[in-house]
């Protein structure tokens, strides 16, 4: 059950970053409303709560933990990404939205090996 309340989570969260950038690009006022700014930050912890239950519920901290800390290094460079996105313009704005959907891919894709190397 946890898992799958923690996969909507990560459903949520790009959808609304994709959203998100949308607005800034389309419809920047959107951006000012309150539910709009709040909402990222109430998915990411809610996010990071079901993450870290996972972590205790699956036992994995006592095993290989090498993917977990390269997921949340990974989750830190998309937050980077994703406030880059956001503050910059034109194909800056760009470069950094297509980097932070690759660092997601990445995270996803060692969620679902628990491989660090990306080639394995």
């Amino acid at each position: 059950m946890m898992k799958h309340i923690h996969l909507l989570f990560v459903a949520l969260v790009a959808i609304g970053f994709v959203g998100r950038v949308a607005m800034a690009q389309y419809r920047p006022e959107m951006l000012a409303v309150k539910w709009v700014k709040l909402s990222p930050h109430i998915l990411a912890g809610l996010l990071l709560l079901t993450g870290i239950g996972l972590v205790f519920q699956g036992d994995w901290l006592s095993g290989s933990y090498a993917w977990i800390v390269a997921k949340i290094i990974l989750m830190v460079v998309f937050i980077g990404l994703g406030l880059l996105t956001m503050r910059e313009q034109g194909q800056n704005r760009w470069l950094a939205f297509a980097g932070a959907l690759l660092t997601l891919f990445f995270i996803v894709k060692i969620a679902v090996t628990k491989q660090v190397l990306f080639f394995l």
